[in-house]
């Protein structure tokens, strides 16, 4: 969409008259924030598409960004619940595979909302992180409430849902981290920090496994005990790998922004 085109839309809506959904959708399309390098794909290139389309319905409905990330946490939250008290049959999976994958389509349109509305607020990017983080390891607890209702399983099994709440749990907070102390650094020495990961589909492709979107599908397996439990293993093994590894990058990325820069010698080179 043209910049003009984008403008005549803002613009109508403002003046009362209502944009067509096509309209919203090819404003939201024009609007779209560039994906980080490697950001994971089903996140790309599956969810953000699909929550234009929702973020489009929910603007044209009048929803705010905090309605529909209401309406997504109640999705998610109905998906965590099933999954801790219901059997873990193949019907069960697929609701609750349903339930999380609609909630996460609806956490991505509610940004989409807010852009479309002037911009999210403080209070809206809190609520999101704050539900985020009751939902990051709620989840992995359902999942060993699952395992423990039933799967006939050794008690050590069950500490693979636990050490995953762990690993889960800290890779949002240091993912927060990281955004503030990068804004920081920013605002401290008004020069933005530039990206030290290059685009790359095969990198893309191998952080599959830390996307949430991804780990949904992991539940469709949820009657095929065994299935299911080597795939959840094998999800929290690459996570638990990642997570290993980009600690010590953005460890030592942060002692770069922290060091003093070279000191330039004031000597004259001998000629």
């Amino acid at each position: 969409m043209t910049a003009a085109r984008e403008q005549g839309t803002a613009q109508a809506a403002m003046a009362g008259r209502r944009p067509s959904y096509r309209d919203v959708v090819g404003l939201l399309s024009s609007a779209q924030k560039t994906a980080a390098p490697g950001s994971p794909p089903y996140s790309v290139y599956v969810n953000r598409p699909v929550g234009r389309l929702a973020a489009a319905a929910a603007f044209r409905a009048g929803l705010t960004p905090n309605t529909v990330s209401a309406i997504s946490f109640s999705f998610t939250g109905a998906g965590i619940l099933l999954l801790a008290v219901a059997p873990a049959n193949a019907w069960v999976g697929l609701s609750v595979w349903l339930a999380l994958a609609v909630g996460y389509v609806l956490d991505s349109a509610d940004g989409q909302v807010a852009r479309l509305t002037g911009g999210g607020s403080m209070a809206g990017e809190w609520l999101d992180h704050v539900l985020d983080s009751i939902k990051i390891p709620s989840l992995h607890l359902a999942v060993l409430l699952s395992l423990f209702r039933n799967f006939e399983l050794g008690k050590a099994w069950l500490l693979i849902p636990v050490g995953y709440t762990i690993v889960a749990s800290v890779s949002f907070f240091a993912m927060i981290l990281n955004d503030q102390l990068k804004t920081r650094h920013t605002l401290r020495t008004g020069t933005p920090v530039q990206a030290t990961t290059r685009r790359s589909g095969i990198r893309s492709l191998m952080l599959a496994p830390t996307d949430y979107g991804v780990l949904c599908l992991v539940f469709l397996t949820l009657g095929f005990h065994t299935v299911f439990l080597t795939l959840y293993a094998a999800f929290f093994a690459a996570n638990a790998a990642h997570l290993l590894l980009a600690s010590r990058k953005w460890f030592a990325d942060f002692q770069r922004l922290a060091a003093p820069p070279a000191a330039v010698s004031s000597k004259e080179p001998q000629g």
